[in-house]
């Protein structure tokens, strides 16, 4: 996630119009430290034995009003019920018959004062825009066989290969094919082609071979004006407004609230089907609005952290940032995914500024998920965007990820020491030819665990062994965020042509698909494609964003080398250890030179087939000549080439590594 609003918070702040919150020191945090705590499971509304049961937490509330409408769209309500306070501060009102079809909002009386209309914070069907939540029977938005649908078993996080996509940019363009551009049902399209006749859309993930697809926000977010379909929006979703239902600009039908439901599980079940699992981006460490937010409309301060003088504390950049040291935040955010995880089958959550959240709750996340499913994929940004009251030792910091039980962090390592820091466009990196960056190369290759030859003090970012395990660690170069790996090396490789900076993508991602811990990839970079140097592209236009295939026919031979390394790593498990001990123990390093990085996979490890894989990284700008032990060795990767079944023998002795490219040896 970008700091997409800081501009605009500062103009604000300038003028005094930022609001504050209602509480106005460290005295209303305690304060909220006493309210009561409830444990039920049917917030919002419940339809059972022909009546509708409405429930909202809210135990500050004088009063709570409940609103029913006809539609989405009714002027007024058509019958208003006042809620009546019951246990552990929750308000509740049982109206007669299954009120299927309707719309609702909640309205609270506190302070002398109404506060606006909200869905209230439990709400997972919603109306257009999300201001009022709606009442379906979820039964009957189950696609056919959705009672055995299940993702992929994965026995551990690092046998995933992860690829990141918005919907929009994956079928927006003309070139995709695909009939429901933008839209969940997108992925459910099989036999969709290029101008070239290529295969796109879901057949293009089956070819390239990942294993999950890792969806940006698909929740109800603030920023797409669902019913004005006309104008071309665009949005990442970091700004979050219903957490629990799906967002309706990817449905073919937003005033439908059964549509978006129903749209979105026949998307998990395509995927299913077709062996992909379904990871979803989940933001719950901000919310897009302040005071107006439903949080802030049901318990007023509660759901959020502040500063001394009461404004609000502002973590994530985005105005504000969420408490979830507090029982019923950390209770929301665990029920939440709890909710995607059984409800629509999702087989994995990436948390955005995870260092937003406290430690416990993350690992309830973990705890909870995984009992669930225990294929269960957690991770998450292990970091924030400005300082926070949560004291950091609570975080779920990158540094604290030994802390964590089944979660893991983005390798900022890896990412800025191969392809260059990503606030310096023009920087380079190990795979651009620069020179320095070996170590911290190293430190992503053990996956951040503790290993003898690798010295953290001349690491770039970290200068310790964080990961206690690999299956903490998340390796990439690029992501939605920054630059994309194309327009990098456009501008860092500048004056170079798109052969040579194309030797730099294949080594870039053989660094990635080859280290230890999981790989990560950003859609279409396996096809070259670029944002045209747009570095935070969250509200560009779709000419920015959107994935051009005619470029899988032009870049075809990137695309077969991605396609070369996932088949090697998921082939292979030596690039899959899971303890910090089998990589000490089993990974031996040369020694190197500057802008050259050789080690060995022995002993046949973590049960592979090969006793031995030799893997030598050259990102330097001319031939490196070194010795190998004689032998048979398999030439797995060379100059730019990849076949995991192997293409061809040498004996050892001297070799040479052509520039910026990666030589892999395998032999029995």
């Amino acid at each position: 996630m970008k700091i997409r609003n800081q501009l605009a918070v500062g103009i604000l702040s300038f003028f005094g119009i930022l609001s504050q919150s209602c509480v106005s020191s460290s005295e209303g945090d305690s304060k909220f430290d006493h309210y009561p705590v409830y444990e039920g499971n049917d917030l919002g509304v419940t339809v059972r034995n022909d009546s509708s049961i409405f429930k909202l937490w809210a135990p500050e509330a004088e009063q709570v009003r409940l609103n029913i409408y006809e539609s989405w769209d009714s002027e007024k309500p058509e019958q208003i019920r006042y809620l009546v306070p019951t246990e552990k501060g929750v308000w509740s009102v049982g109206i007669p018959g299954e009120l299927y079809g309707k719309f609702y909002t909640f309205n609270v009386y506190e302070d002398e004062r109404w506060l606006d209309e909200t869905p209230g914070i439990w709400a997972k069907a919603v109306g257009p825009n999300g201001k009022r939540a709606a009442i379906i029977d979820f039964s009957t938005t189950n696609p056919e066989g959705w009672a055995d649908d299940k993702g992929p078993e994965t026995k551990n996080i690092n046998d995933a290969i992860i690829y990141e996509m918005h919907h929009r940019d994956f079928s927006m363009h003309e070139s995709s094919g695909i009939e429901n551009k933008g839209k969940f049902l997108a992925l459910t399209e099989q036999g969709t082609k290029s101008p070239d006749g290529l295969s796109t859309g879901i057949d293009h993930l089956k070819e390239l071979g990942v294993t999950h697809v890792h969806i940006l926000p698909s929740y109800d977010y603030n920023s797409v004006d669902e019913l004005d379909s006309a104008n071309i929006q665009y949005n990442w979703g970091y700004d979050p407004q219903n957490y629990n239902a799906p967002e309706g600009s990817y449905s073919t039908n937003p005033m439908d609230p059964a549509a978006r439901v129903r749209e979105m599980k026949e998307m998990v079940k395509s995927l299913h089907d077709n062996g992909i699992g379904v990871i979803m981006d989940v933001v719950y460490n901000h919310t897009a609005e302040n005071d107006n937010s439903n949080f802030s409309l049901t318990v007023p301060g509660y759901f959020y952290r502040h500063n001394e003088d009461g404004s609000y504390s502002d973590a994530s950049g985005c105005g504000n940032e969420t408490a979830s040291e507090r029982k019923m935040m950390s209770d929301f955010i665990v029920n939440s995914v709890k909710y995607w995880a059984e409800e629509y089958h999702i087989d994995g959550f990436r948390f955005d500024l995870m260092g937003i959240h406290d430690i416990e709750t993350m690992n309830r996340v973990a705890k909870e998920l995984k009992q669930i499913n225990p294929s269960i994929i957690i991770y998450g940004e292990g970091w924030t965007a400005g300082s926070s009251p949560l004291e950091a030792e609570k975080r779920a910091l990158k540094e604290n990820v030994s802390k964590l039980q089944g979660v893991a962090v983005f390798s900022d390592d890896i990412r800025d020491a191969v392809k260059g820091h990503y606030s310096d466009a023009k920087d380079r990196g190990f795979a651009t030819g620069k020179i320095g960056n070996e170590e911290t190369v190293k430190i992503g290759i053990v996956g951040a665990t503790s290993h003898p030859q690798v010295d953290y003090e001349k690491g770039n970012n970290s200068k310790f062994a964080y990961a206690s395990s690999p299956l903490q660690v998340i390796n990439y170069v690029s992501c939605h965020d920054d630059l994309t790996l194309t327009d990098k090396l456009n501008i860092s490789m500048a004056g170079s042509d798109e052969k040579e900076r194309q030797r730099a993508a294949k080594l870039a991602q053989t660094i990635v698909f080859t280290s230890q811990g999981t790989p990560f990839m950003f859609a279409g970079e396996e096809i070259f494609r670029d944002k045209k140097g747009v570095h935070n592209s969250y509200k560009s236009p779709d000419s920015i964003n959107a994935i051009d295939w005619s470029l899988k026919e032009q870049n075809s031979d990137l695309l077969e080398y991605y396609k070369g390394l996932i088949e090697l790593r998921k082939s292979h498990p030596a690039f899959r250890m899971t303890s910090s001990d089998d990589i000490a123990a089993n990974i031996v390093f040369d020694e190197g030179d500057d802008g050259f990085i050789s080690y060995s996979l022995k002993n046949n490890a973590n049960g592979d087939e090969w006793d031995e894989i030799k893997v030598l990284l050259n990102g330097s700008d001319d031939v490196v000549e070194t010795k190998i032990e004689q032998g048979d060795w398999i030439v797995i990767a060379e100059d730019g080439r990849i076949n995991p079944k192997g293409m061809g023998r040498k004996r050892g002795g001297k070799i040479s590594i052509p520039h910026r490219s990666a030589t892999i040896l395998a032999r029995k």
